[in-house]
C-alpha cells in the first residue's frame, strides 16, 4: 500500500482529496498538512473533510510528513509547494502537484528538481481537461490562422490567480500548435479603443463569481462559422480523482517531470 501526504489538507481541494483517499483501499493517507497559522492545525483530517473521524492529525511539520518512499499530493500555494518539493527532493519522495499561479523562476525550480524525483505537474486533473488539451491541439493545426482564438474561464470569488492555471495550458497548447509564442500574442482582456483584432493574437478573459467550481470555453472564430470546446466542472471530486489517480500512478516512476497526459497515457 503507498503512503500519501496531503498538503493544503484542509482547502477546499485538499479536502475533497482527503475524502477521495478514504475509497481507495491501495493508498493511506499517512499525514496531512498546513500552514501554522491556519486555525486546523491539531484537528483530525477526516473530521475537516467532513467524512468523519479518520485518525490523522492535520499539522505544519512537512519534514515529519514527506517522507522516502511517501507521495506528496499538494493543492495549496506556490511557496509552499516549492518548500515541500524540495523536502521530496532531498529525501526521495514522489509528488503530485495541482498548485497554479508559479511564476516562470518557479516553474524553472520545479523542472530543476524533477530531475531528482518523479513529479506531476498540472493545473487542472480533470480526466476531461486532459483530454481537451490533446483535443485542442488538433483543433488549433487543422484551423489553422483563419480562425481567431479566445478563450474564457470562469471560477469561483475565492480563487486567487488569473486566468486560471488551466486557461493559461490551454492558450500554450494552441500557441504551440499554431507556431506563436503565448508570451507574445496573449491578450488579457480589452479595454478602450482597441483597434482591429489582430489576427495572431490569442485572447483570454477571466470571469469571477459565486461558487463556480470551474469552466473553461475555447473558440475559434472565422467570418462564417465559430467552433467552440467547452469544459464545466460541476464538483471538485473530478480534480480529487484525477489526483488519487495520479498518485497511484507516479509510483515507481523515474525521476520526471510528467503531466495528466502522461497519467492517462495520451503522449
Amino acid at each position: 500500500m503507498s503512503e500519501v501526504v496531503v498538503a493544503g489538507a484542509a482547502g477546499r481541494m485538499g479536502g475533497r482529496v482527503v475524502a477521495c483517499l478514504a475509497e481507495a483501499p491501495d493508498l493511506q493517507l499517512a499525514a496531512a498538512l498546513e500552514a501554522a497559522s491556519h486555525p486546523a492545525i491539531g484537528r483530525d483530517v477526516g473530521e475537516v473533510a467532513g467524512i468523519g473521524r479518520h485518525g490523522v492529525v492535520i499539522s505544519a511539520d512537512a519534514g515529519a510528513a514527506i517522507t522516502a518512499g511517501r507521495t506528496l499530493v499538494e493543492f495549496s500555494v506556490p511557496e509552499a509547494t516549492l518548500e515541500h518539493l524540495k523536502l521530496a527532493a532531498a529525501r526521495g519522495a514522489r509528488a503530485v502537484i495541482g498548485t497554479t499561479g508559479f511564476t516562470a523562476e518557479q516553474r524553472k525550480e520545479i523542472d530543476r528538481l524533477a530531475t531528482q524525483v518523479p513529479i506531476m505537474l498540472a493545473p487542472n486533473m480533470s480526466v476531461g481537461v486532459t483530454l481537451a488539451l490533446k483535443v485542442l491541439a488538433i483543433m488549433a493545426k487543422a484551423l489553422g490562422d483563419d480562425y481567431d482564438v479566445e478563450i474564457t474561464e470562469i471560477h469561483h470569488r475565492f480563487k486567487k490567480d488569473a486566468p486560471s492555471g488551466t486557461a493559461l495550458r490551454m492558450a500554450e497548447v494552441v500557441a504551440e500548435a499554431l507556431g506563436r509564442e503565448l508570451s507574445k500574442v496573449a491578450v488579457y482582456g480589452r479595454q478602450g479603443i482597441t483597434g482591429e483584432r489582430d489576427p495572431e493574437t490569442i485572447g483570454i478573459l477571466s470571469l469571477r463569481s459565486g461558487d463556480v467550481v470551474g469552466e473553461h470555453t475555447v473558440s475559434f472564430g472565422a467570418l462564417g462559422e465559430r467552433l467552440e470546446l467547452t469544459h464545466r466542472a460541476h464538483t471538485r471530486d473530478t480534480f480529487a480523482r484525477g489526483a488519487v489517480r495520479a498518485a497511484r500512478w507516479i509510483a515507481g516512476r523515474p525521476a520526471g517531470l510528467y503531466s495528466m497526459q502522461d497519467v492517462l497515457g495520451l503522449t
